[in-house]
């Protein structure tokens, strides 16, 4: 796969969680609170699961350790978005990098793996556009508007799809 569209799609990662942590912002506590059938959880637990688990993600490929641990609460909207600012940064520069075969051994729920780190990487994408899908359903099972997050969205924001005028 060519690493600029690797580097491209995590760009746009980053940006889709900065994205919903903005609207996440905008809420009330009680807001945060709110869950849907069929999602992860409350908007609070999936956002701290979301990013919690993007820094295990994170350990696996670089080493560093976790800053945010699902046991440990609900640590506000802002100190997740400085977080995710990170570590979309650190993913992004992991994607330009990496270029695939390089196999690490590794803790996997109940036992020990060995696993390509570019699995782990497409696992991280994957995650975050599952998680960022839930706290959209719950957005618009409960009336918050959230605006547009999509790729097409991102094309937009960035520039790099530009209206030509009417077709």
């Amino acid at each position: 796969m060519d690493e600029s569209l690797l580097v491209e799609a995590f760009r746009y990662h980053k940006w889709a969680n900065l994205h919903v942590l903005d609207v996440c912002g905008r809420l009330s506590e009680e807001q945060l609170q709110l869950t849907t059938p069929g999602t992860y959880g409350t908007i609070a637990a999936t956002l701290v699961h979301l990013l919690a688990a993007e820094q295990r993600y994170l350990r696996r490929l670089v080493g560093h350790e976790p800053q945010l641990n699902e046991r440990d609460g609900f640590p506000g909207v802002a100190a997740l978005r400085a977080l995710a600012e990170r570590s979309g940064n650190q993913l992004i520069d992991e994607a330009g990098r990496l270029s695939g075969g390089k196999l690490i051994e590794t803790q996997y729920g109940e036992q020990r793996v060995k696993i390509d780190l570019g699995v782990v990487l497409i696992q991280a994408m994957h995650h975050g556009n599952d998680h960022r899908t839930h706290l959209c359903t719950i957005f618009g099972a409960h009336g918050i508007d959230y605006g547009d997050m999509d790729v097409w969205a991102y094309g937009e924001v960035t520039g790099a799809m530009v209206p030509l005028g009417a077709g």
